[in-house]
């Protein structure tokens, strides 16, 4: 983080933190890797290790790509405005520090995974099913990210709301994905007692994409930027997605 900080001071911007949240995980599964040597399961700490790295990796690509050339994000800009006192302090104080304690939080699941010895069942169904909710998370959020570009990729599509493909069923099929992917790994520690830990850092992971600095936020200001999105919202889930319903209240 305070390298992420060194950086934005010298870009004159600070929304960079968004492609360090994802490539900070990898860092921290890598380094529990190395920790943990000979302090659980082999192949459990280089599957836990190899998944938060890629999904990690995919997130930090995509957001440094999709922000790449373009103005600094608004939310920063007006935190760092409405901020009395020194900016670089108020950054570390009301960006970077936050963070790096959310981070450290959640990514739980990936540090306590990768200590601790399975016997044969426990292990083999934690993985199965870690991995399983891993990979169905990982899908939706590259699938739904993917969608999204293509759809504001178009200029005909200005101003529109994308409504298609998964965004079909719910609102935010890459804030889902990623909580589920969350979920996979949390799962994949419970091959010991410690390994329920895991569980709340997934759920503060969840309750913060729906209804903390995730969805809720995104979705505080966009109603006044896309005619169609009260629409949007009145037939399409919010968080889990459902079928969307076919009568739209007037």
């Amino acid at each position: 983080m305070l390298g992420a900080l060194g950086v934005a001071v010298l870009r004159k911007r600070h929304d960079g933190i968004d492609a360090v949240w994802g490539g900070g995980f990898a860092i921290v599964a890598i380094t529990t890797l190395i920790l943990s040597a000979g302090a659980g399961d082999a192949w459990r700490r280089w599957l836990i290790t190899a998944l938060t790295v890629v999904w990690g990796a995919r997130l930090a690509w995509h957001i440094g790509r999709r922000n790449h050339g373009k103005p600094e994000d608004e939310r920063y800009v007006a935190l760092m405005a409405r901020a009395p006192g020194n900016p670089h302090l108020r950054a570390v104080r009301r960006i970077y520090l936050p963070q790096a304690a959310v981070m450290w939080f959640v990514s739980l699941p990936v540090q306590l995974g990768q200590y601790g010895f399975a016997t044969a069942m426990p292990g083999v169904v934690t993985a199965v099913l870690g991995v399983a909710l891993w990979l169905v998370g990982f899908l939706f959020e590259a699938i739904g990210d993917a969608q999204l570009a293509r759809f504001t990729a178009d200029p005909d599509n200005k101003g529109k709301v994308m409504g298609t493909g998964l965004w079909r069923y719910t609102r935010h099929p890459n804030y889902f994905g990623d909580a589920v992917v969350w979920w996979g790994l949390a799962i994949l520690a419970l091959h010991h007692a410690a390994g329920l830990i895991g569980l709340a850092a997934a759920a503060a992971m969840t309750f913060n994409l729906a209804r903390g600095t995730g969805a809720k936020l995104l979705e505080s200001t966009i109603g006044n930027r896309r005619p169609g999105y009260v629409e949007y919202v009145q037939r399409t889930s919010g968080f889990i997605p459902l079928p969307p319903k076919k009568r739209v209240r007037p």
